[in-house]
């Protein structure tokens, strides 16, 4: 009987998961032995990184051709329960139907989510730049001001989190605006902190460039200010203060896929499953997790893998390559990741690029610019649907940061 490699989710990680696999179960030739399946909607990589930019062509790429050069099956739908014990899967296919897949190993890499706690009208009115339909829902909104009478409320957005992924939105919120409203719109992007400094998680060292860019695109900054509600016409700050406008955007945070919680007993704070060097669960045989569900060392200094598309490439090709190799008999591969970058896009003004967890400054403006631009529209991109270039770099200890 054909043995079964199954990985929920076909993002970073997940994709490269199943290229790694279907890389090791060729070396050790045993395909048609070994089949390797993946179950996410479609046979999609979608661009979560880029999310927060003005134009959202080419957010998707299609990878059934890359999946079917390789050998990898794809099965559309969504892994709704995992029952370790059994090693059984059920999953509900995009036309409603539900099915128990069995699986030899298991790779969980369904990614996270924003978090959206329960305050008042943000289900309802907040939008979001998480997902492909909620960045698209937004830029169907942003292009419906037009229509509408002027006033403050219209002209202003309000960006909730000042992470990674507030300060990149409202960096480019300006410049989206502009392109709906008119050049000449007056025009007010506010990005709301909770944290008394901006970029709480970036750092003190980037945090002067950071500040100065965010002044340069013209987007107002309010720390330790915590939202309290959300309504048609704007915001509400704990402090009593309120913001009119009449586009919310919500980032402050995420949090690993609920499918985490059906792994193992323990949990980091963003619900992610604490991993062995090999990225396997304590006392959970058969399965592996990867991406922003599994929590791992990158190094053996006290470094844990962010959740973030940059980790997610080096953790899915260890994690497929493990799942095939225990199954097959081969070498593991253990999970090491020691450099660490980030490279924040800054909108108008440009970008930043830092290298090491204390993220000392590299590049900066135009420069860090023309490589974030580089990351985002080739690097994070998958491979053309060509076997043998593809299992070139689906091997375990590629390096995605030189």
């Amino acid at each position: 009987m054909q043995q079964q490699i199954v990985i929920a989710g076909s993002g970073f990680a997940g994709t490269w998961a199943a290229l790694s696999a279907a890389r090791a179960v060729a070396l050790a030739g045993k395909e048609g032995e070994v089949a390797v399946i993946v179950v996410s909607p479609e046979p999609a990589l979608h661009m979560r990184p880029r999310l927060y930019e003005t134009t959202l062509e080419g957010m998707a790429p299609d990878l059934q051709a890359l999946f079917d050069a390789v050998g990898v099956r794809h099965v559309a739908g969504w892994v709704e329960s995992i029952d370790a014990a059994t090693r059984e899967v059920e999953v509900r296919g995009v036309d409603g139907r539900r099915r128990t897949i069995v699986y030899d190993r298991f790779v969980l890499a369904t990614g996270s989510r924003v978090v959206r706690p329960a305050l008042p009208g943000l289900a309802e009115y907040a939008f979001d730049v998480d997902q492909l339909d909620s960045a698209r829902a937004l830029d169907a909104h942003l292009a419906s001001l037009a229509h509408r009478p002027e006033s403050r409320a219209r002209n202003t957005v309000v960006v909730a989190g000042g992470g990674f992924t507030g300060i990149e939105a409202a960096t480019e919120m300006p410049a989206r605006l502009r392109k709906v409203l008119g050049l000449d719109a007056d025009i007010r992007v506010v990005l709301l902190e909770q944290a008394p400094e901006v970029g709480p998680d970036l750092g003190p060292v980037p945090r002067p460039l950071i500040q100065e860019a965010l002044a340069a695109n013209g987007v107002e900054v309010l720390t330790s200010a915590t939202v309290t509600g959300v309504d048609p016409g704007g915001v509400t700050i704990a402090d009593g203060r309120r913001i009119e406008a009449s586009t919310v955007v919500w980032t402050a945070g995420v949090r690993a896929n609920r499918l985490a919680q059906m792994i193992g007993a323990e949990h980091d704070r963003f619900g992610r499953v604490p991993a062995d060097p090999y990225l396997r669960p304590r006392d959970v045989p058969g399965v592996f997790v990867s991406g922003d569900v599994a929590r791992a060392a990158t190094d053996d200094v006290g470094n844990v893998a962010a959740m973030s598309c940059q980790h997610a490439l080096s953790l899915g090709r260890v994690a497929g390559h493990n799942a095939a190799a225990e199954l097959l008999g081969l070498a593991l591969h253990p999970y090491s990741q020691p450099k660490y970058v980030t490279c924040l896009d800054l909108g108008a003004w440009g970008a930043l690029y830092t290298e090491g967890w204390d993220r000392q400054v590299h590049l900066t403006g135009a420069e860090a610019k023309a490589l974030k631009q580089q990351i985002n529209t080739q690097w994070i991109y998958p491979p053309q649907a060509d076997r043998e270039a593809v299992f070139a770099v689906a091997n375990p200890d590629y390096v995605i940061v030189p």
